[in-house]
């Protein structure tokens, strides 16, 4: 079984794999960085398509940054055969993102992890590291709902 204070490295890797998967993601350009126990940290280096008429970055990228990192920063604790879903998002946007900025950063922290509903929390930052929204997010565990990794292959070579 996954350790869940310390996941499979293997684990994580076919979790990463698999999550690169997804249409929406890969169109953002949101890329999970780090994945481990309650944390999760997200990137996304700007482009034109994030940007709104006035050359600021819109604030729907900012929400999908807050719910991608609080999401995965749940998604560790869930066990292997359940996903999990964002229930709720409330996001503060702090900092408007100047104008010529390149990249953003989320890091996600599940604050208070649960069998059923979990906690977390993400603070997005820009390449200066200053902090420019904020939010929070309920996280259902949905049994039966997990990955398409191939758990019994996974269990079977790394127990």
């Amino acid at each position: 079984m996954v350790d869940q204070l310390r996941p499979n490295p293997a684990y994580i890797e076919a979790v990463l794999a698999d999550a690169a998967l997804s249409p929406y993601r890969t169109w953002m350009g949101l890329g999970i960085t780090e994945l481990e126990c309650d944390r999760a940290l997200v990137v996304l280096d700007i482009e034109d398509h994030h940007l709104q008429l006035r050359g600021t970055v819109a604030g729907g990228v900012m929400a999908s940054l807050i719910d991608t990192a609080t999401f995965w920063s749940a998604f560790v604790r869930a066990p292997a055969d359940a996903g999990v879903a964002n229930v709720d998002l409330r996001v503060n946007y702090l900092e408007a993102v100047p104008k010529g900025a390149r990249r953003l950063i989320a890091e996600g922290r599940c604050l208070r992890p649960g069998r059923r509903l979990s906690y977390a929390e993400a603070y997005v930052r820009d390449e200066r590291g200053h902090v420019v929204a904020h939010g929070m997010s309920s996280v259902l565990t949905l049994a039966g709902k997990g990955l398409a990794i191939d758990l019994p292959k996974y269990l079977e070579e790394n127990e």
